[in-house]
């Protein structure tokens, strides 16, 4: 398959655009607005402001089939270290996590696809806002999605430091972990810190609570199942003279397991509610539940992974890779209809940064084989009539 060199031409610059104008969930507006204007460029039906920023392209030919493609349009409040011309021209607000590459990779294939109707059916194109921590794509399922736009299946892609360029991968279960926060808060009894015995300590409650919450995982969690728990915030405390009132721990919790995300939570609760008191310290604890399993449907698995061997070659797709901890919301969709995601691989000849780094550049040389993949799996879905 040959993408045409023009069109990769204007995406690269459409990708080095995007990473200059940085936004952050739900206040993408004029990211949304290009994505607009480009749509309608090539002559889409167009439709703004689902789940806030999100616009869905409509692009259809024929009665067949209907799916949708996603991709993620926000930024990360990360402060741009790189020294490029397309750098961040917004202060503390970058591209670091590549969606700058997702969405132009996906305007790429609609512009391809609307020139070459090589398909018979309907293709939703989601640009999603806000998939940072704050669930963009369970705002637009809530704001009708699915319900204006029934689809058959929904696919979705993350770019992969660590995967070469012209590489995907691809699972039959899980890629992504679920996603779930937490903050404590220690309530103790203020004190001089001469005089320690006079109060209740919420810093050495804390302390001892960091700690033997990781022995939830490495002794109460079955050594052949997967979870995490992190505590990343500790904050207390004003002055070095004073023993404080207050403790307050916040952290995340990760699994693939629904068994081991629910026992997390629950060991997680009575420990909260019984250590503490040794301390003459109590605990309360705000847990919140916030993304599902990516768990990609083996119907929708297998349709990728034939998609991307039929452009890239077998030996370029794998499919028995290691699921990452990291969490995506795409996971809201693929709950709602069949839906599978992979990963595209950005490493060049040198190991890309990792993702969330303040010096990750999106690869631009990676276009060609997300849009490649895109419309190879949207000709193979919806098949033309023959004549």
């Amino acid at each position: 398959m040959l993408i045409n060199e023009t069109l990769l031409g204007e995406v690269k610059q459409w990708r080095q655009q995007i990473h200059s104008q940085p936004e952050l969930g739900f206040k993408e507006f004029k990211t949304s607005a290009f994505i607009v204007d480009k749509l309608q460029s090539f002559g889409m039906e167009v439709h703004q402001g689902l789940g806030g920023t999100g616009v869905v392209g409509v692009l259809k030919n024929g009665s067949g089939p209907t799916i949708g493609i996603r991709a993620d349009i926000d930024a990360l409040p990360i402060k741009e270290q790189n020294d490029i011309e397309h750098k961040s021209t917004h202060e503390n607000c970058m591209h670091a996590c590549g969606h700058d590459g997702h969405t132009s990779v996906l305007l790429g294939t609609a512009k391809h696809l609307s020139q070459h109707k090589d398909f018979n059916g309907t293709i939703y194109f989601i640009f999603q806002p806000a998939e940072e921590v704050l669930g963009g794509a369970k705002a637009m399922i809530d704001d009708g999605l699915f319900d204006k736009f029934p689809m058959d299946a929904v696919y979705g892609l993350h770019n992969w430091p660590g995967l070469p360029v012209g590489e995907v991968a691809v699972n039959n279960g899980p890629m992504m972990a679920s996603f779930d926060t937490f903050e404590i808060t220690l309530t103790g009894k203020g004190t001089h810190a001469a005089m320690p015995h006079l109060g209740a300590d919420p810093i050495a409650a804390g302390a001892a609570l960091i700690t033997n919450i990781q022995s939830i995982v490495s002794r109460r969690i079955s050594p052949l199942k997967s979870g995490v728990i992190s505590v990343t915030q500790m904050n207390s405390g004003d002055t070095t003279n004073v023993i404080p009132d207050y403790a307050i721990l916040k952290g995340t919790v990760r699994s693939f397991d629904m068994d081991v995300r629910q026992s997390m939570q629950d060991m997680l609760t009575e420990m909260v509610a019984t250590l503490p008191p040794l301390y003459g310290v109590t605990g309360e604890m705000d847990y919140h539940i916030r993304y599902p399993v990516t768990t990609n449907d083996s119907q929708a698995y297998l349709e990728i992974k034939e998609a991307a061997t039929k452009v890239l070659g077998a030996d370029k797709v794998n499919t028995d890779v290691e699921p990452s901890m990291a969490s995506e919301d795409f996971s809201f969709m693929s709950q709602v209809v069949k839906g599978a995601y992979f990963w595209l691989g950005v490493d060049g000849n040198s190991p890309s940064k990792p993702l969330h780094n303040a010096a990750y550049d999106f690869n631009d040389d990676a276009i060609e084989t997300g849009i490649k993949v895109w419309v190879s799996l949207v000709e193979s879905q919806l098949p033309k009539l023959s004549a």
